[in-house]
C-alpha cells in the first residue's frame, strides 16, 4: 500500500471514530430526553398534583377548624375554594395515570375524600345550628376519614417519589456508561493519533527532514525549524540557480561568439586600415601641396573640397577600423560619471545646435566618484548622443537620467539613462545594434556602438537598449562604483 493510501486509510479511521462517538453523543442525548421527558410529562406532573392533593386537603381541614373557634363564615367561603383547587388536581391526576395500581389508588382517594366531604359539610352545619355536641362527635369521625384520604395521597406521592429517583438511577448509570464510552474512544483517538504522527514522522517528515539538510546551501547539520519552507526555498533556490546558471552560459556562448567574430574582424579590419593608411597619407600630402601651389577656379575649388572631405571621411573609417582592431588600454582615474558627461555635453554643444536637439539632465547630486576612464567613457558618451541627434531629424529632448542604486552593502550601482523621442530602433535590428559592422545608415561603418559596448564592458559594466519604434529610444549604462 502506497503512503498516500495509508494516510488516506488512517484519516478514514480517525473519521469513523468521530463519528461513532458522534452517533453515540446524540443517541444519549436522545436517551437522557427520553427519561426526562418520562419524568417531565408524567411522574413529576403527577407528584405535584400528588402533593397539591394532600396540600388543598390540610387546608380544608385547617379553615373548618378556623371556623370552629370563630364562627367567621369566610373560612367556608376559602373552604370552597380549596374544595375546587381538590377537585382539578384530582382530575388532573387522572388524566396522568394509565397503570391500574395508580387507577385503585385515586379511586380510594377519591371515594374517601367524597365520605370525607359529606361528613365533614354535616358537621358544619350541625355546628351552624348549634348542635355542637353532634357535631363534635361526628367531627371526630371526619378527622379518621380525613388521615386515611391523607396516607393515601402520601403512598400516591411517595410512590411517584420513587418512580423519579428510579429515572435519576437510570439517569447516573447511562451518564457513567457514557463517561466510559467516551474515556475509552478518547483513548482509541489518542492511539490512533500517535500512529498517525509515527507514519508522519517516519515515512513523510524524516524524509522531508533530511532532503532539506541536504539541499540547505549552509550544509550544517542544525534541525530547520521549518523543513517544508526549507526545502521549498531550497527548491527554489536550485531554479534559481539553474535559471543563472542558463543565462550566464548562454551570455558566456554570446561572448565567445562574439569575441571569435570579433578577433576575425579585428585580424581583417587592421590588415585593411594598415593597406589603405599608406596610400591615403600620400594623398592627403599631394592635395596639401597642390593646395599651396596651385590656383584653383570655382568649380576646381569645389571639386577640391568634395575630394578632401571624403578623404577626411575615410580617414576617419580606418581610424574606427584600428581602435575597433587594437582597443586602446584604460586609464583609470578617480571621477564622477557626471563630471564626464557634463563634459560630453559642453563639448557637443555646438553640433547639439546644429541638430536643434535640447538636452535635460535628470539628477539629484553627483553620482559618487569611482575609477573611470574619463576619455573612453567620454567618446561612449559621445557617441551615443550623436546616435541620439542623428535619429530625430527634425530635433528634439535626449534626456539624460542619473541615479545610484544601492544593491546591497558591497555592491552599489551607478546608472546612466540616455533617452531620446527619436523614431527608434525596428525590432528585427535591436538585437544587432552592438555587433561590429552593423548599421542602419547609409555611411555608418557599425563600429561606434560596439567601440561603446567594449568600453563599457572594460569597466566592468553593461550597457543595455531598449526601444520602440515610434516612441524613441533609451540606452542604460550601468558602472559598479569602484573606489579604487
Amino acid at each position: 500500500m502506497s503512503l498516500k493510501k495509508k494516510v488516506y486509510l488512517l484519516n478514514i479511521i480517525l473519521l469513523c471514530i468521530s463519528l461513532v462517538g458522534a452517533s453515540l453523543m446524540i443517541w444519549y442525548t436522545y436517551r437522557i430526553e427520553i427519561v426526562f421527558d418520562s419524568i417531565i410529562k408524567k411522574d413529576v406532573a403527577i407528584f405535584h398534583s400528588a402533593e397539591a392533593l394532600g396540600t388543598s386537603l390540610v387546608n380544608q381541614k385547617g379553615f373548618v377548624s378556623y371556623y370552629f373557634l370563630d364562627n367567621n363564615l369566610d373560612w367556608i367561603v376559602q373552604l370552597d375554594a380549596y374544595r375546587e383547587l381538590f377537585d382539578e388536581n384530582l382530575a388532573k391526576v387522572k388524566s396522568l395515570i394509565n397503570e391500574p395500581w395508580e387507577k385503585n389508588a385515586i379511586t380510594e382517594i377519591e371515594k374517601g375524600y367524597l365520605v370525607y366531604s359529606d361528613t365533614r359539610d354535616k358537621v358544619v352545619e350541625l355546628y351552624r345550628a348549634g348542635e355542637r355536641k353532634k357535631g363534635f362527635n361526628l367531627h371526630n369521625q371526619a378527622r379518621k376519614s380525613f388521615f386515611n384520604i391523607l396516607e393515601l395521597c402520601e403512598q400516591f406521592k411517595t410512590f411517584h417519589k420513587g418512580k423519579i429517583q428510579e429515572a435519576i438511577v437510570i439517569h447516573q448509570k447511562e451518564a457513567h456508561r457514557m463517561r466510559l464510552l467516551a474515556i475509552m474512544g478518547i483513548m482509541v483517538f489518542l492511539l490512533f493519533t500517535l500512529l498517525v504522527n509515527f507514519i508522519f514522522t517516519r515515512y513523510i517528515m524524516e524524509p522531508i527532514h533530511r532532503l532539506a539538510l541536504k539541499a540547505s546551501p549552509e550544509k550544517t547539520p542544525a534541525i530547520p525549524a521549518y523543513e517544508v519552507a526549507e526545502l521549498k526555498d531550497s527548491v527554489l533556490g536550485l531554479i534559481e540557480e539553474s535559471e543563472m546558471t542558463h543565462l550566464e552560459l548562454k551570455h558566456s556562448q554570446e561572448l565567445q561568439m562574439r569575441s571569435e567574430k570579433m578577433a576575425l574582424m579585428g585580424k581583417l579590419a587592421a590588415e585593411t586600415a594598415h593597406s589603405i593608411r599608406n596610400p591615403l597619407t600620400s594623398i592627403k600630402m599631394r592635395l596639401f601641396s597642390l593646395n599651396r601651389n596651385v590656383s584653383f577656379s570655382k568649380s576646381q575649388k569645389e571639386d577640391y573640397d568634395v575630394i578632401a572631405n571624403e578623404i577626411v571621411q575615410i580617414n576617419k573609417i580606418v581610424e574606427n577600423f584600428l581602435e575597433f582592431a587594437r582597443p586602446p588600454s584604460l586609464v583609470f582615474k578617480i571621477i564622477s560619471p557626471s563630471v564626464v558627461v557634463d563634459s560630453a555635453i559642453y563639448l557637443l554643444e555646438q553640433r547639439l545646435q546644429s541638430y536643434n536637439v535640447t538636452i535635460k539632465i535628470i539628477r539629484d547630486r553627483f553620482l559618487p566618484e569611482m575609477l573611470v576612464d574619463p576619455e573612453q567613457f567620454k567618446e561612449v558618451i559621445v557617441n551615443i548622443i550623436i546616435n541620439a541627434c542623428e535619429a530625430m531629424n527634425k530635433g528634439g529632448l535626449i534626456i539624460i537620467q542619473e541615479e545610484e542604486i544601492y544593491v546591497d552593502s558591497l555592491k552599489n550601482l551607478a546608472v546612466i539613462k540616455i533617452t531620446d523621442n527619436g523614431e527608434g530602433i525596428p525590432q528585427h535590428s535591436i538585437n544587432h545594434i552592438f555587433d561590429p559592422f552593423f548599421t542602419t545608415k547609409e555611411e555608418g561603418t557599425g563600429l561606434g556602438l560596439n567601440i561603446a559596448f567594449n568600453i563599457i564592458s572594460e569597466h566592468d559594466g553593461q550597457l543595455n537598449v531598449s526601444s520602440e519604434e515610434g516612441k524613441g529610444t533609451t540606452f542604460r549604462i550601468t558602472l559598479p562604483i569602484k573606489e579604487r
